[in-house]
């Protein structure tokens, strides 16, 4: 029997709808520290590194404190690299450890401290895009990961489905467009599909792939057709 997009839309979110925020550790809610570690996330992710080992050097990172930009400024540049280094982020540390320095500056001297303000000053989902690539590290790969995963917390963000999500859209037969793929999920998983369908690109999942509670419509199981 074949799957519905609706289906498809719910298997995946069983197999793989974990935001990359909750598998860093961070329960993301509206308040200046959350969203800030959000922030450290996606510049980790920016790089051209495996994703595991971002969300690793993240955990790290807020494992030794560097919670909010006051305490990333606070600590020493090596004491950031040390952090990066046990979350086996090596390639990048140097480099990664100087930015997270800078952009905690520019937040604090910014928006003292507080990404909400940003939020207010962005004026749409387009102005918070574009301020969010005034951070050291964060371009627009950065800058989509963050509302990616935001757009829970701030609605007129949404529904965000960036180039890569709908990559994996397209290799599962989803609808590629932001707004049909929208009405396949409740408003309250927006970002947990968003990071699946990212993952879905990254890890080339196929439709045959997904288990989810629907697996019975195939009758051979996850390969069945």
């Amino acid at each position: 029997m074949t799957r519905s997009h609706r289906q498809i839309a719910a298997a995946l979110l069983e197999d793989h709808g974990t935001t990359y925020a909750h598998q860093a550790g961070i329960r993301l809610a509206d308040k200046p520290s959350l969203l800030y570690r959000l922030l450290v996330l996606a510049t980790l992710l920016s790089t051209r590194i495996d994703a595991d080992i971002a969300v690793a050097a993240a955990r790290e990172l807020s494992a030794a404190g560097f919670r909010t930009p006051q305490r990333m400024l606070d600590a020493t540049w090596q004491q950031r690299v040390d952090a990066l280094g046990r979350g086996h982020y090596r390639r990048y540390d140097e480099s990664t450890a100087t930015r997270l320095g800078d952009g905690a500056q520019l937040l604090l001297d910014t928006y003292r401290g507080d990404l909400r303000s940003l939020r207010s000053a962005g004026d749409g989902p387009q102005g918070v895009l574009e301020r969010l690539q005034d951070f050291p590290g964060i371009g627009p790969t950065g800058a989509a990961i963050f509302v990616r995963e935001a757009q829970g917390l701030w609605p007129e963000l949404a529904p965000f489905f960036d180039r890569k999500a709908l990559d994996g859209a397209r290799r599962l037969g989803l609808p590629e467009d932001p707004e049909t793929l929208d009405t396949l999920i409740d408003p309250a998983d927006r970002a947990r599909l968003a990071a699946a369908l990212v993952r879905a690109a990254l890890r080339k999942v196929r439709p045959a792939d997904l288990t989810g509670e629907d697996c019975a419509d195939r009758p051979n199981g996850p390969s069945g057709s």
